[in-house]
């Protein structure tokens, strides 16, 4: 399915505002001092796949920014950054599940779920602790536990939240041919 550049800008403000709210006012701390339990990563995994990996990244970018922002301690652009990654590497997949056209089978939710598990991984164990050190000097233990810990909860959440809203959308979506006209 082709995509609409209006439908996709549109996308990116809308996904940018759900991933600010969720991130915002329905995290649950964890024990980990300043990491939360996120439901936003599977928001940002299903719109990602939706619309492809350059929504993905903006609203990844877009969210996790006013998230920051709105708290007043700073923008931790290596979070930022990581959370734009997730994003834009969740899209890169979009062409290999058809949710665009309401199909999300078996095939799609381990497509769907192998690629957030390394994305995460990527982005949380990799990715935001190194550029913590790199940027900030932070001390590398306690960034690393703190990638881990956020890690695995957005894993566990994209998989349940993430999952359940392509299900969602690949059920309400009418399938190719199911209007045909009867004689």
């Amino acid at each position: 399915m082709k995509r609409s550049p209006v439908r996709t800008i549109v996308a990116i403000g809308i996904g940018a505002a759900l991933f600010f709210v969720l991130g915002r006012f329905v995290a649950i701390p964890s024990p980990v001092p300043n990491t939360n339990i996120c439901l936003q990563y599977g928001l940002l995994g299903f719109m990602a796949v939706l619309f492809g990996p350059i929504a993905g990244l903006l609203i990844g970018l877009i969210g996790h920014f006013l998230i920051d922002l709105s708290w007043g301690g700073g923008i931790w652009w290596s979070w930022v950054i990581a959370s734009g990654i997730f994003g834009l590497l969740m899209g890169c997949i979009s062409r290999k599940i058809a949710l665009a056209d309401g199909v999300f089978g078996k095939k799609g939710i381990a497509t769907f779920n192998i690629t957030q598990i390394i994305a995460h991984l990527i982005c949380w164990v990799g990715v935001a602790p190194a550029l913590d050190i790199a940027m900030y000097a932070e001390p590398a233990n306690k960034v690393f536990v703190q990638g881990l810990v956020g890690g695995i909860a957005n894993i566990i959440t994209t998989a349940i939240v993430g999952t359940l809203l392509c299900l969602a959308y690949a059920a309400a979506k009418p399938k190719k041919g199911s209007l045909k006209e009867e004689n």
